[in-house]
């Protein structure tokens, strides 16, 4: 019987796992999962990793033999991220390969302390591009003001770009514009745009957390404001992704900027477990799935076609709710997208002060 997981991909939608650890690498576990559950890409992140070195000594040998080398806690966390990283893109190189490069992709994130450093964010996802040098790695950036142009240049040089924390349709649109941008200045500097990959990792739970909390309780817009919120990215990924200026790129061999759904474990318990993947499913797009969710969709998953077209009115009528309730759309989306890259800037520094840690422990 085909996985509800692997179902997905049936329906035009990828399913990538959001997790990562080297035991997951090294037991074959991926592997099964990219057989048995049809998972076409990994990411990772600082959070996943410090989970990881607190809870287990997978990673002890080589935390000690980079320490005795003489290198930092920050630069072994490198170390760390780059190898496992750089095994998984080597794990979903096949699936690359039989998708005609257009899935099969593994994310590593510049640091979160550059987010508002677009120079900085440029050096490091070229450092990060050519350290790793597989065409199945995406480096991700975050959408904030300063991280757009840093999106143009590396779409421009012709790099795989996963644009993470993205909360708004209206910076959603400015992500857009960067890609394609991206991809002119590419193309009139004689370059590959088949050979690009890019996604737009638009976040969904942390949506009804900040308007659930906004709104009333027991008020009737509470737990669809982020389903909402997705449907109508999706149906600007359709507008933008057609009409002349898109056509001209994909006549060169661009390849659509795939909306990710990030986020998609449910925070709320009242809510259904795998309600983010239910409604909203479809074409050209990828779904980001944690271990609970893995488990949630092979217990009881039943993923129908084509849901993120349901009722597109009615999401718009949801967004003109929100506001007739008074809260401010602009206002929930920056505070998400602040409050967002504080929680990975402290995820990195948790990480960070993760590895102090165990490397005191093993070397004394």
């Amino acid at each position: 019987m085909t996985s509800p997981i692997a179902r997905l991909n049936e329906y035009g939608q990828s399913p990538w796992y959001d997790n990562i650890r080297r035991s997951l690498l090294e037991s074959g576990e991926l592997t099964r999962m990219i057989t048995d559950d049809g998972i076409r890409g990994v990411t990772s992140n600082p959070t996943i990793f410090e989970k990881a070195i607190s809870a287990g000594t997978e990673y002890d040998d080589t935390i000690q033999a980079l320490a005795r080398q003489g290198l930092s806690s920050e630069d072994i966390g490198w170390e760390l991220l780059a190898t496992d990283v750089g095994t998984a893109a080597d794990l979903l190189r096949p699936t690359f390969d039989a998708c005609g490069g257009a899935d099969g992709f593994v994310s590593i994130e510049v640091s979160p302390e550059l987010a508002a450093d677009t120079a900085g964010t440029v050096d490091q996802a070229r450092q990060l591009h050519e350290r790793l040098d597989r065409p199945t790695v995406m480096v991700k950036i975050p959408a904030t003001p300063e991280g757009i142009p840093a999106i143009e240049t590396m779409i421009g040089e012709g790099r795989n770009i996963n644009v993470t924390l993205i909360f708004s349709l209206v910076r959603y649109g400015e992500v857009i514009e960067a890609y394609f941008s991206g991809l002119e200045r590419l193309a009139a500097a004689g370059g590959d745009l088949s050979a690009v990959n890019s996604v737009a990792s638009f976040f969904v739970s942390r949506v009804d957390t900040e308007a659930d909390r906004r709104l009333p309780e027991g008020h009737p817009l509470r737990g669809k404001v982020a389903v909402a919120n997705a449907k109508l990215a999706y149906q600007l990924f359709k507008e933008r992704h057609s009409g002349a200026r898109w056509d001209a790129l994909a006549e060169q061999g661009a390849k659509v900027q795939r909306p990710l759904w990030a986020s998609t474990s449910t925070k709320n318990p009242e809510y259904s477990d795998t309600l983010y993947v239910d409604e909203l499913v479809g074409r050209d797009t990828v779904n980001t799935l944690a271990p609970a969710s893995i488990e949630a969709l092979r217990d009881h998953g039943n993923p129908r076609a084509d849901t993120v077209e349901d009722d597109i009115e009615g999401a718009r009528a949801v967004m003109d709710g929100l506001a007739m309730a008074g809260v401010d759309y602009d206002d929930l989306t920056k505070t998400i997208e602040r409050e967002g890259v504080d929680a990975f800037a402290r995820s990195y520094h948790d990480f960070i002060d993760a590895l102090d840690k165990r490397k005191e422990e093993i070397t004394g």
